[in-house]
């Protein structure tokens, strides 16, 4: 609540989904939450992945940015989803093969390759700036050659 304690019946403090890092969603999930607090909020929840049939295109990509997986299903097997978390399964997501696992069933979903990547390895913006480290090094001691004014060492 507003002055830090602990809701006991809200359901993600609640076992077993307080050790859960899958939430299901409804629709146009995140609208509203432009900015990176919201999955920041999740992740300090220990939310690692959401599940939803649509998203608020800012929230989307913040998402991306912070380490959340935002998977998009068909509004059908987000209910199915549901039905089977309600029953306190298990509900695993496999990125590699783009799926999601609950009991002998499973869902496909998509991702863009360069997203997926970046989850994969745990790259954010600065880790993939700091891979062409390299580049931007060579590029700086050109430049300091070619321009040397611009520098003020």
């Amino acid at each position: 609540d507003e002055n830090g304690e602990k809701i006991n019946d809200f359901i993600l403090n609640k076992d077993p989904h307080d050790n859960s890092k899958i939430l299901i969603a409804g629709k146009n999930f995140g609208c509203g939450s432009s900015r990176e607090h919201a999955p920041w909020a999740l992740l300090d929840f220990g939310i690692t992945c959401v599940i939803s049939s649509s998203y608020a295109d800012i929230f989307y990509s913040n998402c991306f940015k912070n380490g959340i997986l935002p998977i998009i299903i068909e509004e059908e097997k987000i209910k199915e989803l549901s039905q089977y978390a309600n029953r306190k399964e298990e509900i695993s997501i496999d990125l590699k093969e783009e799926k999601i696992v609950y009991g002998n069933n499973e869902i496909k979903f998509k991702i863009d390759p360069f997203k997926k990547k970046c989850l994969l390895e745990g790259l954010d913006d600065i880790a993939l700036s700091l891979k062409k480290s390299d580049k931007i090094q060579n590029f700086e001691n050109q430049l300091k050659d070619k321009r040397p004014w611009v520098f003020n060492d």
